[in-house]
């Protein structure tokens, strides 16, 4: 072992002092010293010696490939594993460490708010206990989940069907590999660094690989390119970056502009688009486009008898705010629906667990009769709790709610038809 893999493990051994350190060398994670005695004793192995720069030490392991089978054995015996993978410099990373308190053996119990919990689940390092995971299991686990909710008083989560779920339709911006280098950059400028020599130096400390030449660029963990400095924008060149560090001029820190909402308009400005540096290719392409979409709007307009712009404009308002009533009567419609099938559901677990629950209040509630009946009282508590909360002074029929349901499904069904129809399918762009 060189001097500077045994410097490297020294330091790890000394941050964790009670934990069994692997040291990768060779294709195989290595155990030193008092670490590699235990584990001898503990899961067997040949204690061998081996030369290091700081003398003859014991040593034992196991092959790097078998590093999460031979982990969890030693973490089934009550230790702590850290172990440390071989990077391609030659230095070492973190591969797994494995705490002894994470560790729950199957069968043990765990106290927690005065309740007893039995770990009797997959959590078995050594396989003999699986879940059963059978046709449909994640209602059963659910239906679960709902009971100690609602006996603890706790919310639930309501089903949906998945064309009742709300898509995500915003998603958050991404930062640019640029726009970190800039925030990196405002980072050291603040800190003000000695010269520019000090300052690529923490950009190095920050994980980027800097290329010197003619034009200074870095490239961080991850990215497949350099970036230039001169490239990021104003501020941010060499030379503006040189004349900062020796007080020259004063630097302003990077302000991300927020994307610019494009108008709609289906034209190609084709100008603007050789101006960027498109090819005739291109040019040809985009003459045959904007003649095409000229012509189906020129089409549209005849169809629709539309004679002048402001009689389109006119129009097009009443479109829009007719496209707006009609989703409002939508969502409106849809929150109805979502409404009936959890009052069936309420109605129909109050039907059958009456019974039940009247042979409870009789019994003086019994908490014998409540442990055995649990579910069928949980579930009855719950819809009669949904009713006073509905303020349901007589019930429903199902015949009833089952009737409403069909005629309000037939009228989503129409209605999304009309709002997907309503579409403003030209512009004044494309008019001129």
């Amino acid at each position: 072992m060189p001097l500077d893999a045994a410097s490297e493990y020294n330091a790890l051994k000394e941050q964790h002092p009670d934990a069994l350190v692997g040291f990768e060398q060779g294709g195989q994670f290595e155990f030193y010293g008092e670490d590699a005695r235990k584990i001898c004793e503990l899961v067997g192995g040949k204690l061998l010696e081996k030369e290091t720069e700081l003398g003859t030490v014991p040593v034992t392991g196991f092959p790097s490939d078998q590093w999460a089978h031979r982990a969890k054995q030693l973490w089934q015996c009550g230790e702590n594993i850290y172990l440390a993978g071989l990077n391609e410099d030659g230095t070492h990373h973190q591969t797994k460490y494995l705490r002894r308190k994470d560790y729950l053996p199957l069968g043990a119990t765990i106290h927690m708010e005065g309740r007893a919990f039995r770990v009797d689940n997959s959590t078995a390092l050594d396989g003999t206990r699986k879940f059963k995971n059978f046709w449909l299991s994640t209602f059963a686990v659910q239906r679960l989940s709902d009971l100690i909710c609602l006996e603890h008083q706790l919310s639930t989560i309501e089903y949906k069907p998945y064309r009742e779920r709300q898509k995500r339709i915003v998603y958050p911006p991404r930062e640019s590999n640029r726009d970190r280098l800039c925030g990196i950059i405002d980072t050291i400028l603040a800190e003000q660094p000695k010269d520019f020599e000090v300052f690529l130096q923490k950009l190095i400390q920050q994980g980027y690989e800097v290329k010197r030449g003619k034009h200074t660029a870095v490239k961080g963990k991850g990215q497949k390119r350099f970036i230039r400095f001169r490239t990021l924008g104003t501020g941010y060149g060499e030379d503006e970056i040189k004349a900062v560090l020796e007080g020259k001029a004063k630097h302003k820190p990077y302000q991300k502009k927020p994307p610019q909402e494009q108008s709609f308009q289906l034209l190609v400005d084709i100008q603007g688009k050789m101006t960027e540096g498109k090819s005739v290719g291109y040019k040809k392409w985009a003459n045959k486009f904007n003649l095409k979409e000229m012509s189906k709007t020129l089409l549209f307009l005849q169809e629709q008898k539309i004679s002048s712009a402001e009689e389109l404009r006119e129009r097009a308002a009443a479109a829009t705010e007719h496209y707006h009533a009609m989703g409002d009567s939508i969502k409106a419609a849809e929150a109805r629906l979502t409404e009936i099938a959890v009052l069936k559901t309420h109605i129909i677990n109050y039907a059958k667990t009456r019974e039940v629950y009247d042979a409870y209040r009789k019994s003086g509630y019994s908490k014998k009769f409540l442990e055995t009946h649990r579910e069928e009282i949980t579930l009855h508590k719950a819809a009669k709790a949904a009713f006073d909360e509905a303020g349901l002074q007589k019930l429903p029929k199902v015949k009833e709610l089952d009737a409403e349901f069909a005629e309000l499904l037939t009228q989503i069904i129409k209605m999304l038809s009309q709002h997907s129809s309503i579409r403003i399918l030209f512009n004044k762009s494309n008019i001129q």
